[in-house]
């Protein structure tokens, strides 16, 4: 969505017509607050904040249903390691990092 400079609003402008811009915001306007200058929160509709929300979580699902499918390639191709010789290589390999650290 593209924003017009109507929609950008100062702080002290916001305060002072709060219920005005929140009509505006639930007729499908998003409107952004400056503090200072700089943009500093946006007012959006509730119901649209929930619909980000949930697009979030949709594109977090879909990450992890990403991660699975490679790790079921590997597990097909054979590219396996036992859980316990990883962990160790991993802290092993943690405990040289600290040791370079330090030196």
């Amino acid at each position: 969505m593209a924003f017009s400079t109507q929609d950008v609003i100062p702080l002290s402008q916001a305060r002072a017509n709060l219920s005005e811009l929140a009509d505006q915001v639930k007729a499908g306007a998003e409107k952004i607050v400056t503090k200072n200058g700089e943009s500093y929160v946006a007012l959006i509709d509730a119901a649209r904040l929930d619909y980000y929300h949930q697009l979030e979580r949709e594109r977090i699902h879909l990450l992890i249903l990403e991660d699975a499918r490679r790790g079921l390639e590997d597990i097909a191709a054979g590219r396996v390691e036992n859980a316990d010789a990883a962990l160790a290589r991993l802290q092993k390999a943690r405990a040289g990092k600290v040791g370079r650290k330090r030196g």
